[in-house]
């Protein structure tokens, strides 16, 4: 039985459960969801997303993408000053800051970062924590001036925030006694809503990622409760196999704008099958003419996990012989441009029935494909 994302976030709640693990295509309404389940543990009477309400930070700690969009570039372009990464300021990052800052947890931030990313590549706070500057270390104690950092970086930076702040959450809930603990911020703290942590990451520092992860899991307290929702079918796994978790969920949107929770047990490659559900959901979208935006991007992950199951370099080698045409079509579709005056409108007729074409071609090309639909 179908149900609103906000009957999906009382489910969740309901089930009273240590960790529950979601797995989503993009675009299916994980967000979504992860906001829904903070505004059932913790209500706004205003409705007002930005600014975060006491109740919320003692109840519930999320991360999900409103979470980096309280991390902003400064760069002063006129003046030619160096590059900074403001933070935001409301009650939600000035209380994490504030508890971060207290406990010394800078050098733990940027040892996160850093192992995602490069061990040159070094941020420094401002005194306030309010800001952030990027250098590059060249040895001998020369630096580089300050640097702009690429979005997959800066993306890592925000987890590496919310990283740390949440290892702080479990040591400290780990002792016993509210009395004994170093800070009492966290005592009220009910719920951790991850969605999509670092989606950037090579598949190395995925793993890396997820394994950390799920080992600090294991290490809460029972009264710390987590939920975790990924587009990732890695990330899922690795997840699953170290929570050693029976029971996983798949989340789908319906037509009618509805959603179903699927209960599924085992990973993803043996409860959901990914790649015949990600060509299922194509070719249901082709059958019923309704294919959209994110379907492109369906099709490009579909051709880049068939290019890496049959050994190509490059999952354009896969496409019809006019290549550039085609990648170009499907770059188009899948770049994560956020300028408004770089927006792609909706697929028009000729691009949706572009979708069919590489699809068929697929399919019928790669004996892969052939074998999969015969064993069906």
């Amino acid at each position: 039985m179908s149900k609103t994302l906000a009957e999906i976030a009382q489910q969740l709640k309901d089930a009273n459960k240590k960790v529950q693990l979601i797995y989503a295509f993009n675009g299916m309404g994980k967000t979504r969801l992860s906001r829904e389940f903070k505004q059932l543990i913790a209500p706004r009477a205003d409705g007002n997303e930005v600014d975060e309400p006491e109740l919320a930070r003692d109840k519930i700690l999320y991360y999900n993408a409103f979470t980096e969009d309280l991390f902003y570039w400064d760069n002063d372009l006129e003046q030619d000053a160096d590059p900074k990464l403001k933070i935001q300021p409301n009650s939600f990052t000035d209380w994490v800051l504030k508890v971060l800052k207290d406990l010394g947890q800078d050098q733990m931030i940027i040892a996160t970062f850093q192992l995602y990313t490069n061990d040159k590549l070094t941020p420094r706070f401002n005194k306030e924590f309010t800001e952030v500057t990027f250098s590059m270390q060249r040895g001998s104690d020369e630096q580089s001036g300050n640097l702009k950092i690429s979005k997959g970086e800066e993306s890592n930076f925000i987890w590496s925030v919310f990283y740390a702040l949440l290892e702080q959450v479990v040591g400290v809930l780990n002792v016993p006694e509210p009395s004994d603990r170093e800070t009492d911020a966290f005592n009220h703290l009910e719920y951790v809503f991850i969605d999509d942590p670092v989606s950037s990451l090579d598949e190395n520092h995925l793993i890396e990622l997820a394994v950390n992860l799920a080992s600090l899991i294991k290490s809460s307290s029972p009264g710390l409760k987590f939920i975790v929702s990924t587009h990732s079918p890695l990330f899922y796994n690795v997840l699953y196999s170290e929570l050693k978790g029976k029971v996983g969920y798949m989340l789908k949107l319906l037509e009618d704008g509805t959603f179903i929770l699927d209960e599924k047990r085992g990973d993803s490659n043996t409860s959901f099958s990914y790649h015949l559900h990600l060509k299922q959901v194509i070719e249901q979208a082709i059958a019923e003419n309704k294919v959209e935006k994110f379907h492109f991007t369906l099709l490009r992950n579909l051709y880049e996990k068939t290019a890496c199951f049959l050994g190509y370099r490059e999952w354009s080698e896969l496409l019809p012989d006019d290549k550039q045409l085609y990648l170009n079509r499907i770059i188009n579709f899948t770049s994560h441009s956020t300028l408004s005056n770089e927006v792609v409108a909706e697929p028009t007729p000729a691009e949706q029935a572009t979708v069919k074409l590489l699809l068929d071609h697929l399919k019928n090309e790669y004996g892969f494909w052939k074998q999969v639909e015969q064993n069906g």
